[in-house]
């Protein structure tokens, strides 16, 4: 036995190998694919260690780092109980992520969706406030236009929102937002990529799955409008969960945690839990651990060097960090238009920890980016 039992453990999966070595490592039963590999081919990532986390109660009560090859002999000394645990963790990890696939039209509107590699979510905000482009695109055919500029640049899916969640951003009217996203999103309605609704109401949800949308962006997950679960399980299609401490008007008012690596992962997974109770299929999920959202900028550091972690829920991983504020704490650079380095430094260490999906502002770069790394991996 390992030292007494606790209360929780996680699986981290570390040492990524990519293209020829990681397929001998994983022939060689030193290494596991993660989620699949990402492709029928076998050309993602695969993990050569494991980091396992024990939690009593609000603290870590130790942690072990062991090779794959070695793991089965480590866990092989845990209590039953934990064993199970680990064993279930790890199915999660390894289990391929089903393609995302909406009803009806949104089915065949996602279907060429695949996770051979990170999916590009380009962001349109039909706001005058939003912290990176708010004003720039509040009016329908500017708004039209950039979206559809987006898709041009390689966008895999398109994010309209209508209520700024910026910090310290204040609650908008249902009214007004419906004014600012509807009619965009019936003007894309040609258009062959998804669209996803980034809203925390289900009224709005609603009406743009009406409209055209396919996906579901809700940054409260599915907390902040009590019909929301309801909403998503009518509409059968892929729901983004977000953590997010308390509301945009107060979640940088000094945000604590326990563990911040740990308290988002156990949020996330509880909200999991809850819509699977509601009746929202698991395989309709994805999770975004909320960089910038109720997080100081070590939180946030702490988060994007450890997101592997998250692949341990069983379902596709989003990261959202373009243009954040924490990248000009870290760089000096003020001007959210101007971190586009930031963006990119950022976005891959999602990409090299095995993220399914990229939120981001600046399409053709990061789908460069993006193409230059899967390049490289294959």
């Amino acid at each position: 036995m390992h030292g007494p039992i606790v209360d929780k453990i996680y699986l981290q999966p570390l040492g990524f190998l990519r293209g020829c070595t990681a397929s001998r490592a994983v022939k060689a039963g030193q290494a596991r694919w993660l989620a699949g590999g990402g492709a029928a081919d076998g050309s993602g990532l695969a993990y050569a260690m494991v980091r396992i986390i024990f939690r009593q109660g609000a603290a870590r009560h130790r942690e072990e780092i062991y090779p794959v090859y070695r793991l089965d002999d480590y866990l092989s000394g845990l209590s039953v109980a934990e064993q199970e645990e680990a064993a279930a963790l790890l199915e999660h990890i390894d289990a391929p992520r089903p393609a995302l696939a909406g009803p009806g039209a949104g089915e065949k509107s996602l279907k060429n969706l695949s996770w051979s590699k990170p999916l590009i979510q380009g962001i349109v905000n039909v706001t005058p406030d939003s912290f990176s482009d708010g004003g720039r695109f509040d009016r329908l055919e500017a708004a039209v236009a950039h979206a559809r500029a987006l898709i041009e640049a390689g966008a895999d899916i398109i994010d309209i929102g209508g209520e700024s969640t910026r910090p310290g951003a204040a609650k908008v009217s249902i009214e007004v937002e419906l004014e600012r996203v509807i009619p965009v999103i019936e003007r894309l309605k040609d258009c062959a990529t998804p669209i996803s609704i980034d809203s925390r109401n289900a009224a709005v949800m609603r009406a743009a799955l009406k409209a055209g949308a396919h996906i579901i962006n809700d940054v409260s997950a599915l907390t902040h409008d009590e019909e929301s679960p309801a909403c998503a399980v009518e509409a059968n299609c892929p729901v983004i969960l977000m953590h997010a401490r308390h509301t945009p008007d107060r979640m940088q008012d000094d945000p604590r945690y326990d563990d911040v690596l740990l308290d988002v992962y156990d949020y996330l997974e509880e909200r999991l839990k809850s819509c699977a109770a509601a009746g929202i299929a698991h395989h309709r999920l994805i999770i975004d651990p909320g960089i910038g959202f109720g997080k100081t900028v070590d939180h946030n550091i702490e988060l994007l060097a450890n997101l592997s972690l998250f692949h341990g829920l069983g379902v596709p991983l989003l990261l959202g960090v373009s243009r954040k504020s924490f990248i000009g704490h870290i760089t000096g650079e003020q001007r959210a238009e101007a971190r586009l380095a930031g963006s990119l430094a950022a976005g891959q260490a999602g990409c090299d920890q095995g993220v399914q999906i990229l939120r981001v502002h600046d399409v053709d770069e990061c789908r460069q980016a993006r193409d230059i790394w899967a390049a490289l991996r294959g």
